[in-house]
């Protein structure tokens, strides 16, 4: 089985990215894959750009990636209650080359935050529309408060009961 992992924001620390590679790496014989969104730039969208340049290459080259999965693992940051708009810019051009962007992979949605709130408000979001974008949503898991919860130094999850619904979240992948 081959999992495209990825934390859908650029920050080059990105906590996402970190929960997304280290859930992947739960699934047993998987080979994993990690994208970074910085590799997939593309001009902000709008009809008239779309236009103008057609198809980035960049949100080609990341459908690409998604081609070649089985399944995938997302983890969400959360700006402002919602997605970051790097990843929506390329979610939007990718919609554009193919409606169903995930194409009826299964799918498991994280969010993590510094804070409390562990980004729940993007990840009902994104819950709610990936079926409508071919994701078979397997399960969703919010992380708070992800520098008490996530060894960084070890690159694990430190709470047990955070571990275990992590490892079942994951399994659903199976």
């Amino acid at each position: 089985m081959k999992i495209v992992a990825f934390g859908a924001s650029t920050s080059r620390q990105s906590i996402n990215k970190q929960l997304a590679s280290y859930a992947a790496s739960l699934v047993p014989s998987a080979e994993v894959e990690v994208l970074d969104l910085n590799d997939f730039d593309v001009p902000l969208f709008s009809q008239d750009k779309e236009a103008e340049i057609g198809q980035p290459d960049a949100a080609k080259a990341f459908l690409a990636k998604l081609d070649e999965a089985d399944a995938l693992v997302i983890s969400f940051a959360e700006h402002n209650g919602s997605y970051s708009a790097a990843y929506k810019n390329l979610f939007d051009w990718a919609s554009r080359i193919r409606q169903k962007v995930y194409q009826d992979k299964s799918v498991v949605l994280l969010s993590t935050s510094p804070g409390p709130g562990g980004a729940k408000t993007v990840l009902a979001a994104a819950a709610g529309s990936a079926p409508y974008f071919g994701a078979d949503v397997k399960s969703t898991l919010s992380i708070p408060s992800f520098y008490d919860n996530f060894n960084v130094e070890q690159g694990k999850l430190s709470d047990p009961e955070l571990e275990q619904a992590l490892l079942t979240a994951v399994a659903a992948l199976v």
